[in-house]
């Protein structure tokens, strides 16, 4: 075989390595819509707990739980999107993340699966309305699956929004 042969192969090779490099995500429903984030930041899945609430926040921020003597703060995912609430049930779960040594937990309406996708296999998220902006502004992909369609979450962008804003209303005091 001559070097033309195996340049004739490369296409072949850049195939596999896709699939060998394809980023693995946990996917999750939240009311009609599957959404997923990739695995490396998922420390575990728990069943809901006991939840003690946190006077004065966001309504997307249920509160805070004890993780085996450690506190976490939970956010409900299907509040922070602005979808209507849900009653949880046995379904309803909590996905807790670590991005850059911050842990929280992702209160979501189900498990959906583990998904896998190359780089390659991820679309931008296309403009949509004010209404959904919201959403998606958290979205950094698309990625499909057997004919479904998964918005991919970039996790630190969702993080560094919950945190509470530091010197928000010192600015403001020059009005008179």
């Amino acid at each position: 075989m001559d070097l033309a042969d195996v340049k004739k192969d490369i296409p072949v090779e850049r195939l596999r390595k896709d699939e060998i490099e394809k980023e693995q995500y946990m996917t999750f429903k939240c009311a009609d819509e599957i959404y997923g984030i990739s695995i490396k930041y998922v420390n575990e899945i728990i069943g809901l707990s006991q939840i003690t609430k946190i006077p004065e926040t966001q309504d997307y921020l249920i509160g805070l739980i004890n993780l085996r003597g450690k506190i976490i703060p939970v956010i409900d995912v299907r509040i922070r999107f602005g979808k209507e609430p849900l009653e949880y049930n046995d379904r309803t779960c909590v996905i807790v993340i670590d991005v850059k040594s911050t842990v929280i937990g992702l209160i979501v309406d189900e498990i959906d699966e583990v998904a896998a996708f190359a780089e390659n296999e991820i679309t931008p998220p296309p403009s949509v309305s004010d209404l959904e902006k919201q959403a998606k502004k958290y979205v950094f992909g698309i990625g499909r699956v057997n004919g479904e369609v998964k918005l991919l979450l970039d996790p630190d962008k969702l993080i560094n929004d919950v945190e509470p804003e530091e010197n928000s209303g010192e600015e403001s005091e020059e009005d008179e």
